[in-house]
């Protein structure tokens, strides 16, 4: 199941559409490293001020990753949707983050 053939919404109600049942939270996990490399290039970047595009790019590849995993995880629990999608980090130590994604499997249908 790819994510775009897999409705999800970060309201609980989706325009168009009824939610039918829901199966309980679903959610997808990634603990992410910057690496070597860019966390010494970020981190030459990070001492004047700006964007550090090093780090964006490992987040924004984490997020997907974690929401590629909520989507099959929803899709496991029997839901054809996610309602209520949140996106949550946190930074576990020695250059590790914790992204995660979740929210609500549910199966909805059209109106």
């Amino acid at each position: 199941m790819t994510t775009t053939e897999f409705l999800a919404s970060t309201t609980f109600e989706v325009p168009g559409y009824r939610v039918e049942r829901t199966y309980g939270i679903a959610w997808g996990i990634i603990v992410r490293s910057v690496g070597v490399v860019r966390g010494v290039t970020g981190g030459l970047k990070a001492l004047r001020q700006g964007e550090v595009p090093e780090y964006t790019q490992v987040v924004d590849a984490a997020r997907h990753t974690a929401f590629e995993r909520l989507v099959g995880h929803a899709h496991e629990l029997g839901g054809n949707a996610v309602i209520g999608v949140r996106f949550d980090s946190s930074d576990i130590g020695n250059g590790l983050s914790e992204i995660v994604a979740y929210g609500t499997a549910a199966q909805v249908t059209p109106v």
